[in-house]
């Protein structure tokens, strides 16, 4: 694929400035970008911002090592007090700032910001990501994955790679659905289903084989082996496999927060134009993977509320999923009955 695509981006940018964020004239739009991000799409989107009538600034500044509360101490002070005094925040940082201390406070109900993160997204990544996709038919099958999974108590997921995990969901809990981010608080890239289980019900083998995000050494996108999280009252009592499961174990205990051992959510990944890259938010969207959360449990999901310094997410590819003993999934292709049409009209 052209690594310019340079008309194709003014379209993408248009329809997420637009359409996915409903910016409207005279709101102030804020976008952060790192120096390891894209500045071409932070110019872009800031473009299409500023033509609908926003009041726009982008904040460019050093790429912080972690993410989370670990990238505060390498943040501007400017920029720590403007997150939370913005209608709309795009964050394309590589090392992202979600679960730090500005995030927290800027998505505090009442606060009103409508958050978005794209972080690590470059030209291409958003042009396969928003710009080739039917959003009606995304989001006519992403609501209809929701109603299922509100329906399911009993949950287990199985992988080639060794998963075998099982665990309760909470009918209170939201399910939630990412595509349209018209509401304030958190969102991101479509095709994803995101919600948090039950925790102490959640037990068996994570094994994470796609890759690995926990921010600094521990940033691990290619998998060369599986790292197995032993999960036990949805805390991980134990880490197994090579090098790169030594050094995420490493990385953990570094931060001295036995916070980041417990599991804060769950998600599918079903966007038709994710494929592997090494970047988290496109990974975590791979069709057909499960992708866990362990450390700070954010807010939207309204559970147990677990606080930790950082957050970590990894991907289990080819997953397969029953719900209430009905499949779902099957080594990441859709069986259920009434999912599989809608599948067929994005392609899979």
């Amino acid at each position: 694929m052209p690594t310019t695509l340079n008309l194709e981006l003014a379209t993408v940018a248009y329809k997420v400035v637009r359409d996915i964020m409903a910016v409207k004239k005279g709101e102030s739009v804020l976008i952060t970008v790192d120096s390891a991000g894209c500045w071409t799409v932070a110019e872009e989107l800031a473009k299409i911002a500023e033509s609908l009538g926003a009041r726009v600034m982008v904040a460019y500044h050093s790429t912080p090592v972690g993410v989370g509360k670990v990238a505060e101490p390498y943040l501007p002070d400017s920029l720590k007090a403007a997150i939370p005094q913005t209608d709309v925040w795009l964050e394309l940082n590589t090392q992202w700032l979600g679960y730090s201390a500005p995030y927290e406070e800027a998505l505090v109900p009442p606060n009103r910001v409508r958050y978005l993160c794209l972080c690590g997204l470059d030209v291409e990544r958003m042009v396969r990501f928003f710009g080739r996709l039917d959003l009606k038919a995304q989001d006519e099958f992403q609501n209809k994955v929701v109603e299922v999974t509100r329906r399911a108590r009993q949950m287990r997921i199985v992988t080639p790679a060794g998963t075998d995990v099982s665990f309760e969901n909470d009918p209170k809990r939201p399910v939630l659905s990412e595509l349209w981010c018209h509401t304030p608080g958190a969102h991101f890239p479509l095709g994803q289903i995101a919600w948090a289980p039950i925790e102490e019900s959640i037990n068996g083998d994570i094994v994470f084989d796609g890759s690995f995000y926990a921010g600094g050494p521990a940033d691990l996108p290619s998998l060369r082996e599986p790292i197995t999280f032993h999960v036990k009252k949805g805390v991980c009592v134990e880490i197994n496999g090579g090098e790169e499961a030594k050094l995420a174990r490493q990385w953990l205990d570094s931060l001295n927060d036995p916070g980041m051992y417990h599991e804060a959510h769950l998600c599918y990944g079903f966007n038709p134009g994710a494929k592997p890259s090494g970047i988290c938010v496109e990974d975590e969207r791979i069709w057909g993977v499960t992708e866990w959360g362990f450390g700070h449990q954010g807010i939207q999901f309204k559970a147990d509320g677990v606080s930790a310094v950082s957050h970590l997410d990894g991907i289990c590819l080819n997953s397969s999923v029953w719900q209430d003993g009905e499949q779902v999934l099957n080594e990441g292709q859709v069986v259920h009955p009434e999912l599989v049409e809608l599948a067929r009209k994005l392609g899979k």
